[in-house]
């Protein structure tokens, strides 16, 4: 059944990884089941694939994310008739995804609305909105914040800044994503806000972080809940790193 294969995958596969992609299997062929049914690997045929690919795509999931969820899956049973040996195909290895350009692209906030944004975090003087003054100014991503290290945060130096880094509780996206942040404006306030605030905890922002995971969704939802009437429509907290990117060009 290719439920339990997905136990087998995660068991080989999910070495080192961390919860997001268990999760994300798990989620991938539990969808597989509701839609198509636990069955053999080799009952499902290439028509139920394509039932499923569009059932993914009338449910109102954009290409890239039907391309993930396709990847993950040929990759789970791909792995099983490898390990087990079995005479079938992989009925999900050769189904059409189509290229529809329908990725919707985050807004930027505009400067007015983020100055306005900085303000109220001062205003507020709390956690979740030093993580808001945090991502302003830097451009990190709400995950990169959340999981900082207090000791991350270089304040003695020449150049206050960010030494972003991996940890056991949050990895980060590429290697590329390690580098270090000056820190300026909004962003140093919050920085030396956190510093001063550690109140015994090696975490930044100790309430979405532990020893074990960053809980970036949480951390997304309540922020997001608070930026909502003061941007525009579309915009939301990782809008701030496309507002950055704009004013560099």
């Amino acid at each position: 059944m290719v439920y339990h294969n997905s136990a087998s995958y995660l068991w080989i596969k999910g070495v080192n990884k961390d919860k997001t992609f268990k999760r994300g299997a798990e989620r991938n062929i539990q969808s597989v089941i509701d839609v198509l049914g636990d069955r053999a690997l080799d009952e499902y045929s290439s028509s139920d694939a394509a039932m499923y690919r569009d059932y993914l795509l009338k449910r109102g999931l954009n290409t890239a994310s039907v391309k993930r969820n396709f990847s993950t899956t040929r990759s789970i049973i791909n792995l099983t008739i490898k390990e087990h040996g079995l005479d079938c195909r992989n009925a999900f290895s050769k189904v059409y995804l189509p290229d529809l350009d329908d990725v919707k692209q985050r807004k930027p906030i505009p400067i007015e609305n983020i100055r306005q944004i900085q303000k109220d975090c001062v205003s507020y003087d709390d956690e979740a909105r030093w993580l808001v003054s945090l991502i302003s100014d830097t451009g990190m991503r709400l995950s990169e914040a959340a999981g900082l290290h207090v000791d991350d945060i270089k304040l003695d130096d020449e150049v206050p800044h960010i030494d972003l880094k991996p940890h056991p509780w949050r990895r980060l996206k590429t290697k590329g994503s390690e580098r270090q942040i000056p820190l300026v404006g909004a962003s140093l306030w919050a920085a030396q806000r956190i510093k001063s605030n550690t109140n015994n905890s090696p975490y930044a922002f100790p309430r979405y972080t532990s020893g074990k995971e960053t809980n970036a969704n949480s951390a997304s939802a309540a922020l997001n809940k608070w930026l909502k009437p003061k941007v525009p429509d579309g915009c939301v907290i990782h809008s701030f790193r496309h507002s950055l990117r704009e004013m560099d060009e």
